[in-house]
């Protein structure tokens, strides 16, 4: 199946220079049909322009942002160096902690395919 979603400039260059091995999302009703082997084209906002093809590798859910940031190294989310309140904050900066709390978290591990 293909899923197409849009990604700002930084997370987008990152994906497309092979140094973001996972996608952050909510895990609502949208991303609850994406499974391994499957292809999300990820589009560049708020231009729409460009566009990366990546396959899913892997899927891990969780409760919490936190949940999912003590579990995965910032680096394979190119975000090397930074805080957990780092993390958590510019997060939030794109859902809301009552968006988290009613859908849980997605980690979407991905492959650019060429």
């Amino acid at each position: 199946m293909k899923h197409k979603m849009g990604l700002y400039d930084g997370p987008f260059k990152s994906i497309q220079e092979n140094k973001k091995e996972f996608e952050v999302r909510l895990n609502d009703e949208k991303r609850r049909k994406i499974s391994i082997g499957d292809v999300i084209e990820f589009v560049k906002v708020p231009e729409n322009g460009e566009a990366i093809k990546a396959e899913v590798l892997g899927l891990r859910n969780y409760k919490t942002f936190e949940e999912m940031y003590k579990d995965i190294p910032f680096t394979l989310f190119d975000c090397e160096g930074w805080t957990m309140e780092e993390m958590i904050e510019g997060t939030y900066e794109i859902y809301t902690q009552e968006q988290e709390r009613k859908w849980g978290t997605l980690a979407i591990q991905i492959k650019v395919l060429n």
